[in-house]
This record gives C-alpha cells, sequence and structure tokens, in this order.
C-alpha cells in the first residue's frame, strides 16, 4: 500500500503543473532539494514534462520578452497562414508560466506563428519553461540570430531595448551572438538615428550595417532634425515597403544637406568633438565655433544624464569661478613673494 501511495504521489506531481514563482528580477527560482531514489525519478519525471509539447488556447498566451520586430508583412503572414491550414503547426513555440496570471502564458518565441494560428482559431502547440526574465530574454534573442531572420536595424532596436532594461554589454552580445565592437557600432547607430526614424522606416530587409551607419553619419553631419526625416517618409511614402522608406531618409539627407552648403557655404563650420565615456561610450558632442560652444546630448536613457547636467550647471560654473579665482590669487602671491 505504501509503494502505490509513493507512485499514486510522484504521478500526482506531474499531473498539474506547480504554479510558477512571480518573477521578481533576474535570479532563477531556486530549484527543489531531492536525493536518492525519489529524487532521481522527480527529477526525470520533471525533465520528459519540461520536454513535452502541449496544446494551448491562443487566448492564453501573452506578449513577454522585448519587442523584436519593428513591422510585419502582410503578404508573409497571409502565406504563413495559408500554409498552417494545409499542413498544421510544425514546429512548437516556446511559453513560460505568467507570472502574474494563472492559466496563462508569455511568449519567448515563435510570434508569427502564434498570429497565424490565432487568425486561424487553431489550439497552438507549445513548450512551456520555467525561465526567468534573464533567461527569457536570451532564449529570445538567441533563437532569432539562430533563425537569422531579423534585419540589422531590428537587431539594433533588440540591442537598445536590452541596455535600456539594465542588462550588461556581455549579456547583449550572449544574446545576439555578436561581438562587444559589433554591439557598440549598432547601439551608436541607433542612438543617432533616433526610434521616431526607425520605427517611420521599418525593418527595412535588404538594407544592412554599411547603409544604416551610412545614414547615421549623414544625419549626425547635418545635424538633421528627426521629425524632419519622418515627415519626408509620410509625405511621401504612400504604403511604399520599408527598405524604399530608408532611401526616402537618405535622400531627405542629402537633400538638406545640398540645401545648407548652399546657404552656409562661406560660414565656418566649426570643430566638432566627440564626448566618450571611459568605456568608449559617446555621452554627446561639442561643436566649438568662433562666438560659441554647442554641446549635444542625446536623450538616451530618458535623458536623466542631460536633465542632471542641465540642474547643474550653474553649481558648476560657480565652482569653475572658485578655482579660477583661487589660483589667479595664488599667482598673484608668489610672484610678490619672490620680488
Amino acid at each position: 500500500m505504501a509503494r502505490k501511495d509513493l507512485l499514486k504521489g510522484l504521478m500526482g506531481e506531474t499531473s498539474s503543473p506547480e504554479q510558477p514563482q512571480k518573477s521578481q528580477g533576474l535570479d532563477p527560482a531556486k530549484p527543489r532539494r531531492t536525493s536518492g531514489a525519489i529524487g532521481a525519478v522527480s527529477q526525470s519525471i520533471a525533465q520528459l514534462k519540461s520536454r513535452s509539447v502541449v496544446e494551448l488556447n491562443p487566448d492564453q498566451i501573452m506578449a513577454g520578452g522585448l519587442t523584436d520586430r519593428l513591422d510585419t508583412d502582410d503578404a508573409d503572414h497571409a502565406a504563413l497562414v495559408q500554409s498552417m491550414r494545409e499542413y498544421g503547426q510544425q514546429v512548437p513555440i516556446l511559453v513560460r508560466p505568467h507570472p502574474d496570471k494563472a492559466d496563462h502564458y508569455q511568449i519567448v518565441y515563435g510570434r508569427r506563428r502564434l498570429l497565424a494560428l490565432q487568425d486561424l482559431g487553431s489550439p497552438v502547440k507549445a513548450l512551456v519553461r520555467d525561465l526567468d526574465d534573464r533567461a527569457l530574454v536570451m532564449a529570445q534573442g538567441q533563437e532569432n540570430s539562430a533563425r537569422r531572420d531579423l534585419t540589422f536595424i531590428e537587431k539594433c532596436n533588440f540591442a537598445h531595448q536590452m541596455r535600456e532594461a539594465g542588462y550588461d554589454r556581455k549579456a547583449i552580445c550572449d544574446a545576439l551572438s555578436i561581438d562587444k565592437t559589433l554591439i557598440s557600432r549598432m547601439l551608436s547607430v541607433f542612438d543617432r538615428i533616433g526610434i521616431e526614424v526607425i520605427e517611420a522606416i521599418g525593418s527595412a530587409p535588404g538594407i544592412g550595417r554599411d547603409r544604416w551607419i551610412a545614414l547615421a553619419d549623414q544625419m549626425e553631419k547635418i545635424n538633421v532634425i528627426p521629425e524632419q526625416i519622418v515627415a519626408a517618409i509620410t509625405i511621401a511614402a504612400d504604403d511604399k515597403p520599408s527598405p524604399e522608406r530608408f532611401e526616402m531618409a537618405l535622400r531627405a539627407c542629402g537633400d538638406r544637406s545640398e540645401k545648407l552648403s548652399t546657404k552656409t557655404s562661406a560660414a565656418p563650420r566649426g570643430k566638432t568633438r566627440k564626448i566618450t565615456s571611459a568605456n568608449g561610450f559617446q555621452i554627446g558632442k561639442a561643436v566649438t565655433k568662433d562666438k560659441e560652444v554647442v554641446l549635444s546630448l542625446p536623450r538616451t536613457g530618458q535623458g536623466k544624464f542631460a536633465d542632471w547636467l542641465v540642474d547643474n550647471l550653474e553649481e558648476i560654473y560657480g565652482d569653475w569661478i572658485s578655482d579660477t579665482t583661487e589660483r589667479a590669487d595664488t599667482n598673484k602671491g608668489g610672484k610678490k613673494a619672490g620680488s
């Protein structure tokens, strides 16, 4: 009888999944301590369960992780819907139990398949994993990187979101399987172009790293206002595909550059100096002219540093005046003593 109760208890643990521990950060839930034969059987059952495919109602699956796509392709979506209507879902998606809502899940990857199945009203084949926030983002990034179907600018956007969420540079590199040098370039492209222009252009399939860097360089060179680029795209776009919207943005920068050069050809351009942090990240830039110095700080990270600098500029200036006066007094005293 005791033996039957033991097996019944083990099977009972597998019949209803444990409620996930609410995610409070990046630390995964601590594993249950097991030992001996019973522990080995329990672990084997848990491993088999984690590898099994379950069917879920599409309404049970909610958003999760970071935004990996800037736009959707209606033609690709229609083709995927038709394929799944004919052949069914061949590859399961990955989800995790929702940390705040019982009997619901958050998607890790497989968003396009989920959207197609929602349109069909079909159940979703899914693998369920207990993942903390960090593991979710890492799995999402690595799956996207392995498929190689995210465009360059979508990867830039993904890296930006990870940085804003507080992930360090190594974690971003691991998630996207990219080295630190390229991650730095990607974040630089995102910061210089800005989310407004990027969203107006879209994913731009076929537009690679070099062309996005060229757009960022041109925008920085002529100090263009992002709203002007967005307006140029919006006026002329007329539902044109994303790569054509990219070309519009690049042409808009070129047109503006030509207009500025004809109006100010005789005016001095000034000397531009990039201001970087100790780890090489660009904080801003300073343009030194004859009568002024123009300091530009991108509003990354909600503009916290820029706001702090403006709030404390008066005090910083006062400290500088005090130091200058003190040095002058010291020099005068030294001259008198030596005369």
